[in-house]
């Protein structure tokens, strides 16, 4: 957490009259809008009017949350969005750790001469103004719920502010399966049910929204899965012009990685898609226990995240990056 001398100038820093931002990273996900918007609605009731800010869009089964619809997207409206981090004074940088996360809006956040606040659960973060980070924690709406309280804002967590906060933080734990949740997260979760989140409603709305094309593409992918190194990894994966003939919506593909981890005897999971409009690969990586899949990662695909998810990415084929993957696999010790 932030120190007694940050939080008291945090504190003065939240004013009606500053320009207050929040941006969350490229590709946005449940934590991320859900930290984003739950805080923009806790200082709503400051009087302070933050705009929420994204490098890109984001997936229609989050877009049920209050004032998700008000979320500026960088890649439809750059001039406005430039225009914002210029007369900004504080910018909350949240899910992310390092500018090369955000994209191109990463430069103008560099450029800006606004306050610069991080909260975030990842590893290994750059330097910002103000940092709260801390890896243990499962998820980032948890960290704003308890950045919040230490303000003595608590108070400020309406009940559009509790259903965001819980959403966030019950997809980034796989529904509270993960090994991070804690008790303190679920006292959390039962404080924000309190304060009005729907635990029902809210699983309903985020997750019971499959489409035909969607069913399709999962059934398409469970049927070829691979399990390898004596039955403790699994692989998925998908190709671009899968994703086309099925119709393809952003966020189709989230979770699939998870399946993976629902065989029996596997310990880690993989899935590689070929990215919908870029020439590279797009890899999700999933494990149970102590297996850290965050250096797995960092060490041979070029990405990074938690010790139980990470993401990563390669430049080769489908085909010789799965090849690539098989190798490595074999080699390692777990």
């Amino acid at each position: 957490m932030f120190s007694n001398q940050e939080l008291s100038e945090i504190k003065k820093l939240l004013q009606p009259d500053k320009e207050i931002v929040i941006v969350t990273h490229y590709n946005p996900d449940g934590d991320a809008i859900g930290s984003s918007l739950g805080l923009k609605h806790a200082l709503k009731n400051l009087g302070i009017d933050a705009t929420v800010v994204v490098p890109n869009d984001f997936p229609k089964f989050l877009k049920w949350m209050p004032e998700a619809k008000q979320v500026m997207v960088s890649e439809f409206k750059r001039k406005k969005v430039a225009e914002i981090f210029h007369n900004a004074d504080v910018i909350f940088c949240l899910d992310f750790n390092t500018l090369s996360r955000i994209g191109f809006i990463g430069e103008w956040i560099a450029r800006s001469s606004a306050a610069k606040i991080l909260i975030d659960h990842h590893q290994m973060p750059e330097e910002f103004d103000y940092v709260y980070s801390d890896t243990s924690i499962p998820a980032t709406c948890q960290m704003v719920y308890h950045f919040l309280e230490a303000l003595g804002l608590e108070e400020c967590i309406s009940e559009d502010s509790a259903r965001c906060l819980y959403t966030g933080i019950m997809t980034d734990t796989g529904g509270f399966r993960f090994r991070s949740t804690s008790a303190t997260t679920h006292r959390i979760v039962a404080n924000l049910i309190e304060k009005g989140a729907d635990p029902a409603q809210i699983t309903s709305d985020t997750w019971d929204t499959n489409t035909v094309s969607r069913l399709h593409l999962l059934s398409l992918v469970l049927s070829r899965i691979e399990v390898v190194k004596d039955g403790t990894v699994a692989i998925l994966w998908l190709k671009r012009e899968e994703m086309e003939r099925f119709g393809f919506e952003k966020g189709a593909t989230e979770g699939f990685v998870n399946y993976g981890l629902s065989v029996l005897g596997v310990k880690m999971s993989a899935f590689f898609m070929e990215d919908i409009q870029d020439d590279f690969i797009k890899i999700s990586f999933r494990s149970k226990d102590d297996l850290d899949v965050n250096l797995f990662s960092r060490s041979y695909f070029s990405g990074g995240g938690h010790i139980n998810a990470a993401g990563g990415r390669s430049e080769l084929s489908i085909e010789d990056t799965l090849e690539r993957f098989r190798n490595i696999i074999e080699k390692e010790d777990f």
